[in-house]
This record gives structure tokens, C-alpha cells and sequence, in this order.
């Protein structure tokens, strides 16, 4: 009789693993490998002839292997292994095999044990395998019978359009993969490919015969299943067999970060982006311009930027990193209130009340070269962030925090008159002031968001309809409540400030938001404190973004700061990828993340 195909068998035997005779021993953490060749009739029972060569080899303890020919009876009895496995000849019927064995220290088969890279077996003896563990966790898995994929010397990333090429590139150096271009798949590969229609942001991830495939309409889907990959090998050594689809439940998915009040170096800054990049956050928001500081170089404006800022250089390295990880950044230049720090170089422009008492921060909206300083920063602005969305500001101008702004800014009241009419008022000025921003922002084809507060009640002048309502509070005079906004058919984020405000100091009744607290009580219609808007509006409101605040800016460090926000930016990319109540409890989820890192 002569040889037969190797079938094959995965598990995994923490203490090592021994077959019979004194062949081999193999010590915890140990990997072992035996291939066999039968020879004779191969009858169960009978007395066959075989050979043997066992290879054990591994970091762990005690591993040691012993190889030799000989010549026994085959045994009678199956050897029952641990993890369900059976070997031995008893298990064979009706003629002799040869069997390769591979063994990783780490479990069997399942997302947090391991695989192979060879092809599954026909016997099929691996247990049906589970769901990938991953944050945020993937909408849909086909469980199969197989050893999964984790990475082995000689296998490579490959595309099937060079648009893919970053994406390759960077899986590749993740998993110490080679990247080997458009070129055919191969056992042990990993491919990506572009393939299908729908939402660009979905994926499929095939785990089958030893390989990896990662498809999707669109290259951001495609990334995102290079992240589920990323994680599964590295928090559990394989991927699991078996197909993942997944897509994000929500569009938009953010981290803000107030780099006004407080410097943050651009390597803070770009770690952040590669955190929130594995996490599958599509925006980074930057609060530069504040009345504390203007953080970034500006040549139409140099008088007005801050001592500590970033270059322009500093600001492309940041949106590039961003845009290979398929994240937009969203900056914001607030107005017209939160303007001190071009106030500070041009005074002429504040705001000043009835009595000439200047008011903090906001500028007068009544001048023309107000208008003009702004829109000239919007229009610099416009070509050092590139991405689709921008962020006009728009709230707590305080002239219309006074209990008559008419009488107390009269320079606005006439303003306001002039433009709008005889029963115009402050708000009416203040809402034109923010279409003129958006009319400014629109030339540059420009998707706009303003907070909740800038969209005020008592203005006639309506706020353009393409505006979408950053909801961030109900506190605010005259705040409105959220299905204000959604029953005018306006889109809208959640920032609430219940949940997804990290303010640095934890002024006035602020309290830093915990990751539990998100994971167990918020999803993203919860808007507005801790009551959730009914589901008919869940189409309208686009995702949510965790902001951190530096009104004390030297409260916390931004090792500090990075450390406060990592599992509440966990939590909130669990609920805006998928916004259903999570199978798992908060310590099970807690526990993931921190094997995952």
C-alpha cells in the first residue's frame, strides 16, 4: 500500500503534547508537528509498518522530541487528546494514512485560541468556530469548521486594484506580512479586493483554506476589515473560519479634540488618530481658534496665532495619517463668539455693550472688516483641510445672553433693522452672520455643522436648511430640545454633553464620562441628558463624537488625557457601529479591550 494525502488536525494542548513510544514530548508552549507514513494492509487492528519523523519546536518549557523508526502493533484503542481531539490508528477504517499535526500553545480553533495557515481538514475535526472578538464587534459571522488563519512565514498581503495599495501596506507591516502588490492569492495570503456596491464603509471577511479574503465596495470598508483582521491576530493569534459582513451602523464617527485651550503635539495627535483609525472612527475634529489661543501658522493672519501652534507642515502630516486611515479631519473656527484670540490682535473688532464695557470673546457682528478677518481664515482654512465637512461654530455669543439685547448692544439692534427689517432683532443678525459663514463655506463645497445653541428660537431669519445641528447640550437659555431639529428634517450628531464631554478640570457640574456609563446608558439617540428621541427619528441623526474640553487646560496631562478617554471612545465606537444592545457586559467588554490594547 502506498501513501495516502495528509489530513490534517488544529488544537491546542497547553501542557504540550506526547504521542506514544517515547516519540515526543513537547513542554507548555510548544508547537509539534508529526508526519507519518503508513505502510502494510491498514486494517483496523492489524499489525502495520510505519514510520514516523516528529519535529517539536517552540519558545516554551521542556520541549524536547525524539525521532526514530520502529515497528509495533498498531494500537487498538483511540487516544482521546485533550479539546475533543482523537489521535491515533484506532480512529482509522479501512487503510493506513498519513497525518500532519500542528499544534499552537495558545487553545484550538476558536477566536481566542489558534489555527493554522494549512488548508482545513476533511474529516472536518475542528470545532465550529466563533464570532471574532473584537471593538466594536462585528455586526455578522457564519461560523465554519477550520483552523482559521494567523500569519506564517512566507505569506503576503495582495490586492486586486492598486487603489488598495495603503491599505495593504499597512496591514502588511502590522502583521509582518510582505506586500506583494495586484498579484494572485496564494495559500497562507491574505487578499483585498474591491468588489460589489452598497455601502462603501461595508466589508466581507472570508476565512477559508488557509486564507484571508477582505472585500468591499469601497476602500474605507476594506480598511475596516484590515482592522478586524489586525485585531483578531493580535489580541487571539487567528482569525476564526468562517464570514464576517459588517458594516457601521451610523456615518459619523468622532473624537474632537479643543486644541485651542490647550497644546497637544502632533505625535499626540497622530497616536490618537491611529487609535481611533482601529477603532473605526471616520472624523477627528479641531478646535483651534478659541479665546485662549489660535493654534495653527496662518499667513493671512499671522498677528492673531499663538506662541505654541502647529505649522502648517505639522497640520498636512496630520490630515495625511488621517486620510490613509480614512478619517476626516473637521476643524472648526468658532464665531462670532469664542474669538479672543483674534480679538487680542485687533480689538477694534469687540464686542462692546451700551456702557463701552467690552464682552469677552465675542466680536461685533455689526462691523464689515468683523465679517472679513473670518471669512479670510475660513477661505485659508478651506485648502489645509481638504476633507468634505467643517464645523462654523456658532454658540454662546454673548450678546444674547443679556436679558434685552436690543437695548444692550444697540449697535446690533440697527443692524439687524437695516438688513432684516423694521421687527428684525439681535438673533435675527446673529443666524445671518452664520449663513454668511456657511454661504462662504459652501463655495468650497462643504458639508456644515454648527452647535445647537447657534440655531436660535427667537430669529425669524431661518438657519440654511443644509446646516446639521451639532447637539451638544439643553442647558443653554433658550436651549431647544432635540425634535425641534429632527421635526424640521434637519440631520444631526450627538455630542451630548451628558455622556460624551470630557472637560479637563470637571468645571461647574462636569464630571469626567466613564466608558461604562456610555456602554450601558447611551446609544445615539439618546441626545439630549439621558432620555433616548423615539426610534422614528433614528434615520436623521448621523452618529456622535466624544469631545474633550480643556477649559483647565493644565489639569491633565495628555498622557493623562489619553488615558481618561481610552475606554470611553471604546464604549461609543461599540454603540455607533452598533447601536443594539451589546451581548456582552460591561467587565466582558472591559476585558477585550484590555487584551486587545
Amino acid at each position: 500500500m502506498g501513501e495516502l494525502p495528509a489530513l490534517s488536525w488544529t488544537g491546542g494542548v497547553p501542557g504540550g503534547l506526547r504521542f506514544g513510544g517515547g516519540l515526543a514530548y513537547g513542554g507548555e508552549g510548544c508547537a509539534v508537528e508529526k508526519r507519518t507514513h503508513t505502510y502494510g494492509r491498514g486494517v483496523r487492528g492489524a499489525t502495520c509498518a510505519y514510520r514516523h519523523r516528529v519535529v517539536v519546536y517552540g519558545q516554551g518549557t521542556g520541549c524536547e522530541a525524539v525521532s526514530g523508526r520502529r515497528r509495533r502493533a498498531a494500537p487498538k484503542k483511540a487516544v482521546r487528546r485533550r479539546n475533543g481531539f482523537l489521535l491515533g490508528a484506532g480512529l482509522l477504517a479501512a487503510g493506513a494514512i498519513a497525518a500532519a499535526v500542528t499544534l499552537w500553545p495558545s487553545g484550538g480553533g476558536t477566536p481566542n485560541g489558534t489555527g493554522s495557515t494549512i488548508a482545513g481538514s476533511p474529516t472536518r475535526t475542528y470545532p465550529m468556530s466563533q464570532a471574532p472578538q473584537t471593538v466594536p464587534a462585528v455586526r455578522e459571522h457564519t461560523a465554519a469548521r477550520g483552523p482559521g488563519w494567523r500569519p506564517s512565514s512566507g505569506a503576503r498581503v495582495v490586492v486586486d486594484d492598486d487603489a488598495l495599495a495603503d491599505e495593504g501596506r499597512l496591514i502588511a507591516g502590522e502583521l509582518k506580512l510582505s506586500y506583494a502588490g495586484r498579484t494572485g492569492a496564494r495559500d497562507g495570503d491574505v487578499e483585498l479586493s474591491l468588489s460589489g456596491s452598497g455601502d462603501q464603509e461595508s466589508y466581507t471577511m472570508t476565512v477559508q483554506n488557509g486564507r484571508v479574503k477582505i472585500a468591499g465596495p469601497g476602500e474605507a470598508g476594506v480598511f475596516y476589515g484590515t482592522r478586524t483582521l489586525k485585531q483578531e491576530v493580535h489580541g487571539g493569534g487567528t482569525a476564526p473560519e468562517g464570514v464576517v459582513r459588517d458594516a457601521p451602523a451610523k456615518p459619523r464617527r468622532g473624537l474632537m479634540l479643543d486644541i485651542a485651550r490647550k497644546y497637544f503635539t502632533p505625535g499626540w495627535i497622530e497616536d490618537r488618530i491611529r487609535e481611533i483609525g482601529d477603532l473605526k472612527y471616520n472624523e477627528i475634529g479641531l478646535h483651534f481658534s478659541d479665546d485662549q489661543s489660535f493654534r495653527i501658522e496662518s499667513s493671512s493672519h499671522p498677528e492673531i496665532v499663538s506662541k505654541e501652534h502647529l505649522t502648517k507642515a505639522e497640520v498636512k502630516k496630520i490630515v495625511d495619517l488621517a486620510a490613509s486611515r480614512h478619517i476626516t479631519v473637521v476643524p472648526e473656527i468658532d464665531s462670532p463668539g469664542h474669538l479672543g484670540a483674534v480679538i487680542a490682535a485687533h480689538p477694534d473688532l469687540q464686542l462692546r455693550n451700551a456702557a463701552g464695557v467690552p464682552t469677552r470673546g465675542a466680536i461685533d457682528i455689526s462691523k464689515p472688516a468683523a465679517a472679513k478677518i473670518v471669512d479670510d481664515l475660513l477661505n485659508e482654512f478651506a485648502d489645509v483641510f481638504p476633507g468634505s465637512y467643517w464645523h462654523l461654530g456658532g454658540d454662546e455669543y454673548q450678546a444674547l445672553m443679556a436679558s434685552n439685547p436690543a437695548t444692550a448692544y444697540p449697535q446690533l439692534a440697527a443692524a439687524a433693522k437695516a438688513r432684516f427689517g423694521a421687527g428684525a432683532g439681535v438673533a435675527d443678525l446673529t443666524t445671518g452672520w452664520l449663513n454668511d459663514r456657511a454661504d462662504v463655506m459652501r463655495k468650497h463645497d462643504r458639508t456644515m455643522r454648527a452647535w445647537n445653541d447657534g440655531f436660535y428660537r427667537s430669529s425669524s431669519v431661518p438657519a440654511a436648511k443644509d446646516l446639521e445641528v451639532a447637539y451638544w447640550t439643553g442647558k443653554e437659555i433658550g436651549a431647544r430640545q432635540p425634535t425641534e431639529y429632527l421635526d424640521a428634517g434637519r440631520k444631526v450628531i450627538n455630542y451630548n454633553d451628558e455622556f460624551l464631554y470630557y472637560v479637563l478640570g470637571e468645571p461647574q457640574t462636569f464630571v469626567y464620562p466613564t466608558g461604562q456609563r456610555i456602554f450601558e446608558q447611551w446609544n445615539p439617540r439618546v441626545l439630549r441628558g439621558t432620555t433616548a428621541v423615539p426610534a422614528r427619528y433614528d434615520g436623521q441623526i448621523l452618529g456622535g463624537v466624544f469631545a474633550v474640553w480643556c477649559d483647565y487646560a493644565t489639569a491633565q496631562t495628555q498622557d493623562q488625557v489619553a488615558a481618561g478617554i481610552r475606554m470611553p471612545l471604546r464604549a461609543m465606537a461599540q454603540k455607533v457601529w452598533d447601536a443594539r444592545t451589546p451581548t456582552m457586559s460591561w467587565t466582558q467588554f472591559k476585558q477585550l479591550a484590555d487584551r486587545l490594547g
